[in-house]
Protein backbone atom coordinates (compact mmCIF):
# COMPACT_ATOMS: atom_id res chain seq x y z
CA UNK A 1 0.00 0.00 0.00
CA UNK A 2 0.67 3.52 -0.47
CA UNK A 3 1.16 5.16 2.38
CA UNK A 4 2.02 8.57 1.28
CA UNK A 5 -1.47 9.05 0.64
CA UNK A 6 -4.65 7.66 1.47
CA UNK A 7 -8.04 7.90 0.42
CA UNK A 8 -10.90 9.38 1.95
CA UNK A 9 -12.80 5.57 1.67
CA UNK A 10 -9.96 3.93 3.12
CA UNK A 11 -9.88 6.12 6.18
CA UNK A 12 -13.91 6.68 6.02
CA UNK A 13 -14.26 2.38 6.25
CA UNK A 14 -11.51 2.33 9.13
CA UNK A 15 -13.04 4.37 11.11
CA UNK A 16 -16.55 3.12 10.63
CA UNK A 17 -15.56 -0.37 11.30
CA UNK A 18 -13.49 0.19 14.77
CA UNK A 19 -15.43 0.73 17.90
CA UNK A 20 -12.58 -0.20 20.44
CA UNK A 21 -9.24 1.70 20.20
CA UNK A 22 -6.19 0.99 22.61
CA UNK A 23 -4.16 4.24 22.49
CA UNK A 24 -0.42 3.58 23.20
CA UNK A 25 1.19 6.26 24.74
CA UNK A 26 -1.82 7.93 26.48
CA UNK A 27 -1.15 10.95 28.82
CA UNK A 28 -2.95 12.27 31.48
CA UNK A 29 -1.65 15.75 31.15
CA UNK A 30 -4.27 17.52 30.01
CA UNK A 31 -2.16 19.69 27.48
CA UNK A 32 -0.56 16.32 25.59
CA UNK A 33 -2.03 15.90 22.19
CA UNK A 34 -2.73 12.00 23.19
CA UNK A 35 -5.53 13.30 25.78
CA UNK A 36 -7.07 15.55 23.77
CA UNK A 37 -7.34 12.72 20.89
CA UNK A 38 -8.59 10.53 23.36
CA UNK A 39 -11.25 13.01 24.89
CA UNK A 40 -12.77 13.43 21.44
CA UNK A 41 -12.85 10.04 20.55
CA UNK A 42 -14.50 9.15 23.85
CA UNK A 43 -16.80 11.77 22.60
CA UNK A 44 -17.39 10.31 19.30
CA UNK A 45 -18.58 6.79 21.05
CA UNK A 46 -15.70 4.86 20.76
CA UNK A 47 -14.32 2.70 23.90
CA UNK A 48 -10.82 3.79 23.89
CA UNK A 49 -8.46 2.15 26.39
CA UNK A 50 -5.49 4.44 27.88
CA UNK A 51 -1.77 2.20 27.69
CA UNK A 52 0.95 3.93 29.41
CA UNK A 53 2.80 1.75 32.00
CA UNK A 54 3.57 4.60 34.35
CA UNK A 55 0.12 5.32 34.83
CA UNK A 56 -1.73 1.53 35.09
CA UNK A 57 -4.58 1.11 37.56
CA UNK A 58 -5.44 5.12 37.23
CA UNK A 59 -7.99 6.97 35.41
CA UNK A 60 -7.73 9.78 32.01
CA UNK A 61 -11.23 10.46 31.38
CA UNK A 62 -12.72 8.12 33.64
CA UNK A 63 -10.81 5.03 31.52
CA UNK A 64 -8.76 2.53 33.26
CA UNK A 65 -5.32 3.01 32.08
CA UNK A 66 -3.42 -0.39 31.36
CA UNK A 67 0.63 -0.80 31.10
CA UNK A 68 0.19 -2.87 28.27
CA UNK A 69 -1.89 -4.31 25.54
CA UNK A 70 -1.69 -8.16 27.17
CA UNK A 71 -3.50 -6.24 30.16
CA UNK A 72 -6.61 -4.74 27.83
CA UNK A 73 -10.11 -7.36 28.38
CA UNK A 74 -9.81 -7.74 24.77
CA UNK A 75 -8.53 -7.18 21.06
CA UNK A 76 -8.97 -3.50 20.12
CA UNK A 77 -10.52 -2.71 16.89
CA UNK A 78 -7.44 -0.31 16.32
CA UNK A 79 -4.26 0.52 18.30
CA UNK A 80 -3.46 4.22 17.84
CA UNK A 81 0.67 4.62 18.84
CA UNK A 82 1.65 7.67 20.48
CA UNK A 83 5.35 6.83 20.36
CA UNK A 84 8.06 7.52 18.19
CA UNK A 85 8.83 5.50 14.78
CA UNK A 86 11.38 3.35 16.41
CA UNK A 87 9.12 2.48 19.14
CA UNK A 88 6.24 1.93 16.46
CA UNK A 89 8.27 -1.05 15.46
CA UNK A 90 8.66 -3.06 18.32
CA UNK A 91 5.11 -2.24 19.22
CA UNK A 92 4.09 -3.44 15.43
CA UNK A 93 6.41 -6.43 16.40
CA UNK A 94 4.92 -7.64 19.59
CA UNK A 95 0.76 -7.17 18.56
CA UNK A 96 1.95 -9.73 15.57
CA UNK A 97 3.94 -12.00 18.10
CA UNK A 98 0.69 -12.15 20.55
CA UNK A 99 -1.75 -13.05 17.60
CA UNK A 100 -4.12 -10.87 19.14
CA UNK A 101 -4.66 -8.93 15.72
CA UNK A 102 -6.20 -5.43 15.50
CA UNK A 103 -8.13 -4.36 12.54
CA UNK A 104 -6.07 -1.56 12.49
CA UNK A 105 -2.91 -0.22 13.87
CA UNK A 106 -2.63 3.52 13.46
CA UNK A 107 0.66 5.70 13.71
CA UNK A 108 -0.35 9.18 14.79
CA UNK A 109 1.21 12.53 13.04
CA UNK A 110 5.18 12.14 12.27
CA UNK A 111 5.21 8.42 13.17
CA UNK A 112 6.02 6.73 10.23
CA UNK A 113 7.51 3.02 10.07
CA UNK A 114 7.88 1.77 6.72
CA UNK A 115 9.25 -1.84 7.57
CA UNK A 116 7.10 -1.87 10.57
CA UNK A 117 3.71 -1.43 8.24
CA UNK A 118 4.60 -4.19 5.67
CA UNK A 119 5.21 -6.54 8.68
CA UNK A 120 1.52 -5.57 10.10
CA UNK A 121 -0.03 -5.72 6.80
CA UNK A 122 1.22 -9.13 5.48
CA UNK A 123 0.06 -9.92 8.69
CA UNK A 124 -3.71 -9.13 7.70
CA UNK A 125 -4.17 -5.92 9.62
CA UNK A 126 -4.65 -2.68 8.05
CA UNK A 127 -2.21 0.77 8.60
CA UNK A 128 -2.43 4.10 8.67
CA UNK A 129 0.83 6.07 9.41
CA UNK A 130 1.25 9.91 10.02
CA UNK A 131 -2.54 10.67 10.75
CA UNK A 132 -4.34 11.73 13.30
CA UNK A 133 -7.95 9.92 14.04
CA UNK A 134 -9.29 12.76 15.14
CA UNK A 135 -8.16 15.26 12.76
CA UNK A 136 -9.97 12.74 10.07
CA UNK A 137 -12.67 12.09 11.57
CA UNK A 138 -13.30 16.25 12.08
CA UNK A 139 -12.01 16.12 8.52
CA UNK A 140 -14.29 13.74 7.00
CA UNK A 141 -17.40 14.69 9.04
CA UNK A 142 -17.32 18.59 7.87
CA UNK A 143 -16.91 19.43 11.33
CA UNK A 144 -13.05 20.55 11.19
CA UNK A 145 -14.96 23.25 8.54
CA UNK A 146 -17.10 24.53 11.54
CA UNK A 147 -13.88 25.94 12.42
CA UNK A 148 -12.69 27.61 9.39
CA UNK A 149 -10.23 24.87 8.48
CA UNK A 150 -10.33 23.82 5.05
CA UNK A 151 -11.23 20.34 5.09
CA UNK A 152 -10.78 19.71 1.20
CA UNK A 153 -13.88 18.69 1.35
CA UNK A 154 -16.61 20.60 -0.30
CA UNK A 155 -20.14 20.07 -0.34
CA UNK A 156 -23.37 21.67 0.46
CA UNK A 157 -24.77 18.68 2.05
CA UNK A 158 -25.87 19.06 5.96
CA UNK A 159 -23.52 15.99 7.64
CA UNK A 160 -25.61 12.71 8.08
CA UNK A 161 -26.17 11.25 11.33
CA UNK A 162 -25.35 7.62 11.61
CA UNK A 163 -27.76 5.28 13.48
CA UNK A 164 -27.40 5.35 17.36
CA UNK A 165 -25.00 7.69 19.14
CA UNK A 166 -24.51 10.69 16.96
CA UNK A 167 -21.41 10.17 14.32
CA UNK A 168 -21.60 12.50 12.18
CA UNK A 169 -20.81 12.19 8.69
CA UNK A 170 -19.27 9.17 8.38
CA UNK A 171 -22.14 7.45 6.94
CA UNK A 172 -21.24 5.39 3.35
Amino acid sequence: MNHDSYSDDYIKGILNETRTIAMVGASANTVRPSYFVLKYMLSKGYDVWPINPGHAGKEILDQMTHASLADLPEVPDMIDIFRNSAAAAKIVDDIIASKNLPKTIWMQLSVRNDEAAARAESAGIKVVMDRCPKIEYGRLSGEIGWAGVNSRTLSSKRPTLRDGFQRRGLKS
